[in-house]
């Protein structure tokens, strides 16, 4: 299973994921870390990450092959991250055919309703434990 992890800025969030994710699943889930920068890919990549790549061509490209994209809301919302994340980007994560988990935390001018304000830790716990730990143990049990 391919998971993407997408983050820019600092990559702080990608980096709280990723840990988590490796810490849970070890080597049985692949995870490539999508950075809109430089500085984000290298903080996933030190968290863990398989493998890494930055910028718009990389997201675009690897959205396409990705079985589950994760990240923050902001990863759907163009000129999101100061601009960071691109139309093109947001679109190509939008358009893959990935299931997408979405943490509901962005800087932008968005608020989703009906989602109770968690803080990262607790949102990265269950974004692993309740969503991605079902779908990796399914595709352990049936790999195709």
């Amino acid at each position: 299973m391919k998971v993407c992890v997408i983050d820019g800025m600092g990559g702080g969030i990608g980096n709280a994921l990723i840990k988590k994710i490796k810490a849970a699943f070890e080597e049985k889930v692949e995870i490539i870390a999508l950075g809109t920068n430089a500085i984000a890919t290298a903080q996933m990549m030190k968290a863990g990450a398989n493998r890494g790549a930055s910028g718009e061509n990389a997201v675009i490209v690897t959205a396409r092959k990705a079985d589950v994209i994760i990240g923050s809301i902001s990863i759907l919302l163009a000129d999101s991250m100061m601009g960071e994340m691109t139309a093109g980007m947001a679109a190509a994560v939008a358009r893959s055919p990935a299931l997408k988990l979405i943490l509901p935390l962005t800087q932008e001018a968005v608020e989703v309703i009906g989602v109770s304000l968690e803080p990262l830790p607790h949102l990265v716990d269950h974004l692993v434990e309740k969503r991605l730990r079902p779908l990796v143990e399914s595709s352990l049990q049936d790999p195709e």
